[in-house]
This record gives structure tokens, sequence and C-alpha cells, in this order.
């Protein structure tokens, strides 16, 4: 298997397109986004009820997110003034850009949007405890110490990835029982302060 594939043969999809990068690093087109792929298509009334935001503003983000293919319009439910909003179908298997891979002066924009995504898996590890103490089914949590190369760890990697591809499953295809749970795989060298 190559180092950049995941076990199905799909090939991942590099973010690595700025002004996608930046359509994703802002916190309300983020929180718009995890709406539709949790709970299903909305319009930008309803986004704003829920975010606390003035429907002109979530009307500005929505169409900064469909200019870069990460939503689009539901013809067939919209009427009028009023538009409906989904996920757009996109690579399952969608990673950011090493920073090389990138223009110099564009590199920033991936620091915002690295900062802003951890940033929210900061707030879901404080989440963590409390959710597990309600439900240790659906709350799980791992920790290891592993030594491995850097070639073992790109291939470890690329199995998460696969296996995450594997049981994930878009709003419309699961079962009345499913649930969405937020997945994180962190890895950071322990041998460094």
């Amino acid at each position: 298997m190559k180092e950049d594939e995941t076990k199905d043969g799909d090939e991942p999809f590099i973010l690595d397109d700025p002004g996608r990068l930046k359509a994703l690093a802002h916190p309300m087109r983020r929180r718009m986004l995890t709406h539709l792929n949790i709970h299903g298509p909305a319009t930008s009334t309803t986004l704003g009820e829920l975010l606390g935001a003035k429907t002109g503003t979530t009307s500005y983000h929505l169409r900064q997110l469909e200019k870069y293919g990460f939503i689009e319009e539901i013809p067939e439910r919209s009427s009028g003034r009023e538009r409906w909003w989904r996920r757009a179908e996109l690579p399952r298997d969608m990673r950011f850009p090493n920073p090389d891979q990138l223009a110099p002066e564009d590199r920033a924009v991936l620091t915002e949007f690295l900062r802003v995504g951890f940033e929210e898996d900061r707030a879901l590890v404080d989440r963590f405890p409390a959710a597990y103490r309600t439900d240790p089914d659906w709350a799980k949590g791992s920790r290891g110490l592993a030594r491995m190369t850097k070639e073992e760890l790109n291939e470890f990697y690329n199995a998460y990835i696969a296996l995450l591809l594997q049981y994930s499953r878009r709003h419309e295809d699961t079962s009345p029982d499913a649930r969405p749970v937020y997945i994180r795989l962190f890895t950071l060298p322990a041998d460094e302060p």
C-alpha cells in the first residue's frame, strides 16, 4: 500500500487550496458544517438561531462554504428567500497539507486552520470526563505509547483512516439507533520536552 493511500484504495484529498483552508478556518463556518454533518439540512435562519447570529451573517458564511464546495443548496426544498443547505458530497478522506505543499505566503492560513481545529479538539477533550461518566458505552478513550519509525507511523495512520472510513456513514445512510460521535487520534513524539 502506498504511503498516502487508504486501505480501500481511495486517494486522500489534500486541502492544499489556501482559499478552501481559509473557508474552513473560520469558527462559525466550522460550527455550521458540524451542525449540517450531525443534524442534516438547515436554512440560514435555523443556523442563525442556533449559533446566535443574524441571518445575513449566516447567509454570507454559507455562500463562502458553497463557493469552495463544502455545502450545496437543496433546490427541491428551497423556495423564495428560504434556501436549504446540506453538506456536499466530498472525498471521505480529506487531509491537511504538509507546510511545504503550500507557498510560503499561504502557510499562515494553514497555521490558522490547524489552530482553530485543535482549539475544537481541546474543547472535546475537556468534555470527555463528563461524557464518560454519563455513558461510557458512547465515550471511549485510548492512550498509548508505541515506538515506531516514520514509515510505521504513516502505515498506522493510513490503517486508522481506512478503519474510520469503513465504519463511517452519511447521516441519511445510518440506522435509527446510530449516533454521531467525535473521533480523534493524537500522535506526538514522547521524547521531546
